[in-house]
């Protein structure tokens, strides 16, 4: 399950969601090499890579970013310029293969003087777009206007990603069609069915960008990330990750500990080598099954509203009653129970869907079917949003299966799943088929870099609430055991994913002082929760 937005599915699941000195250069070649060195991965291509990285950052450095009012289809007004930083497909081979990285930005709206350089953001995924992060600024995004007095904001979609080189696995119209079979097996020739599924999307992801598949690595994405620093003639990073963004920063931070000034991680990916990604999955499930209690628990406090029942137990037998519905005659023709799990995980993940999706399952139950399958249901005449719903899924399955070796055996997956889902059912299948592509995937597969504190490393800021279903917070503990100086910002009570955003008195300042004076709290913070949604 990927772990920002939701999105359309593949077999069973398919984000919605938002880049010069002679001394840079010299910082910029000097400096990976020393850093870079004593990095982290296991595997002799590491110093080739890191020279790579410096040579490509140099490169970069000289040529700058050329800085134009942004495309018209790209959705981006002005102010906000756009623009492309070139780097190698292959760090090993600098010289080799270049691909083309689009980046945007938008001004610090201070003075000259408040200025401290720019915050680059990635929102997660794998998959995600960051492109939309400068319109934080033209939005009047309150919550990110003292951040945006002293930063310039950019956006970058990563390799592989939307604008920027993007691969893809399969048709998007035939990626979203609907209705696809339900996740949940009723039987071994189920089972038999989504596996050939599987293995049909990872050849078609072979035939279709196979020529990118071995580099879309995070470590890649990570290397890609300080050429953009150097092409932003920036000395050193300032990063903000959510979601899988944080597990990139944490691959940062080991490979270029000495290039980080500032760095917040909200929402955080277990870095343990033992959990990239096979067990981080597993890990989901079990959260994604305590956050929809939670959300049951809300709309039966709220049945004065919703009339869905006033125990989660009524609650989630409506669901079961809907689901049962929906596999025996798809809703509207489409909607079937692959459907609804990607319609009603939006719950779980975000507080802000709360209502709409409690408002959604109520006029289902008094009658409207027509409410449910505009929400559920994919719409065919999009063809530039179902294109990008098939990138984000090639982009998540791609990264996500060469960034680790997968269990290459059906009876592991089997075993796990079937056990993980009789206490579990709401995600568990659903997610094992998204993934299953990992189990026969054609490209190599990595072994996970070591995440740990090197030379110059910074006091990165982790932020994470308690009860998270994207990213469990054992995550952000492990982390911050990995990553000396850091503090934890804990929201408790709460597990809403992506927390930076929402506003919370006891973390917003917090974030800004961090940014703006580089200074964190002397002991980790425990915070209350962000309001709850209203109905």
């Amino acid at each position: 399950m990927r772990g920002s937005r939701p999105k359309r599915r593949v077999a069973a699941l398919g984000s919605a969601g938002a880049l010069v000195t002679a001394t840079l250069i010299a910082g910029a070649v000097a400096a990976p090499t020393a850093n870079a060195n004593a990095s982290a991965g296991s595997g002799h291509g590491q110093d080739r890579e890191a020279r790579g990285t410096a040579i490509a950052a140099a490169r970069a450095a000289k040529a700058g970013i050329d800085w134009q009012d942004c495309p018209a289809d790209w959705n981006l007004a002005k102010p906000i310029q756009c623009g492309f930083v070139t780097v190698p497909l292959d760090y090993a081979k600098p010289h080799g293969k270049q691909i083309k990285l689009a980046v945007d930005r938008i001004g610090n709206t201070g003075t000259k003087a408040e200025r401290q350089g720019a915050l680059i953001y990635n929102p997660g995924g794998p998959g995600g777009s960051g492109l939309r992060f400068p319109a934080r600024v033209t939005n009047k995004n309150a919550v990110w206007a003292n951040a945006a007095k002293a930063y310039d904001f950019v956006g970058f979609d990563p390799r592989g990603v939307g604008k920027s080189t993007p691969i893809s696995c399969v048709d998007p119209q035939e990626f979203v069609k609907a209705p696809k079979a339900d996740p949940v097996p009723d039987s071994e020739a189920d089972k038999l069915a989504q596996r050939k599924l599987a293995r049909e999307y990872a050849e078609g992801c072979q035939e279709r960008s196979g020529w990118m598949l071995p580099h879309m690595t995070t470590p890649n994405t990570a290397r890609d990330l300080d050429v953009i620093r150097a092409a932003l003639d920036e000395k050193k990073l300032n990063f903000l990750g959510v979601s899988y963004g944080t597990y990139l920063g944490a691959v940062y931070g080991t490979l270029f500990p000495g290039h980080v000034r500032r760095m917040v991680v909200d929402s955080v990916v277990n870095p343990s080598r033992d959990k990239i990604w096979y067990q981080a999955n597993l890990d989901q499930d079990v959260a994604f099954e305590g956050r929809w209690k939670d959300w049951q628990d809300w709309v039966a406090q709220n049945d004065a509203t919703y009339h869905l029942g006033t125990t989660r137990a009524a609650v989630q037998a409506k669901w079961l009653q809907l689901r049962a519905t929906a596999k025996k005659n798809p809703i509207g023709g489409v909607v079937g129970p692959a459907e609804l799990i990607s319609f009603f995980q939006s719950a779980p993940y975000y507080d802000s869907a709360w209502a709409s999706t409690a408002s959604v399952f109520s006029k289902y139950v008094a009658g409207d079917t027509q409410a449910l399958v505009d929400a559920a249901a994919p719409d065919l005449s999009d063809t530039a949003g179902n294109a990008s719903s098939e990138n984000g899924n090639a982009v998540y399955t791609a990264v996500e299966c060469a960034d680790a070796k997968w269990p290459t055996s059906w009876r592991k997956w089997d075993r796990d799943n079937t056990r993980l889902h009789k206490d579990h059912p709401f995600m568990t299948w659903a997610n094992a088929w998204m993934n299953l592509p990992c189990a026969t995937w054609p490209a190599k597969q990595q072994t996970p870099v070591n995440v740990k504190t090197g030379k110059g490393l910074p006091g990165v800021l982790i932020v994470q609430s308690e009860r998270d279903a994207a990213t469990p917070y054992e995550g952000a503990v492990e982390l911050h055991k990995r990553f000396k100086g850091s503090r934890l910002i804990t929201e408790k009570d709460a597990g809403s994913h992506g927390v930076t955003s929402l506003v919370n008195p006891c973390i917003n300042p917090r974030v800004d002082s961090y940014l703006l004076t580089g200074k964190l709290d002397g002991a980790d913070v425990t915070c209350a929760p962000h309001a709850t949604p209203k109905p």
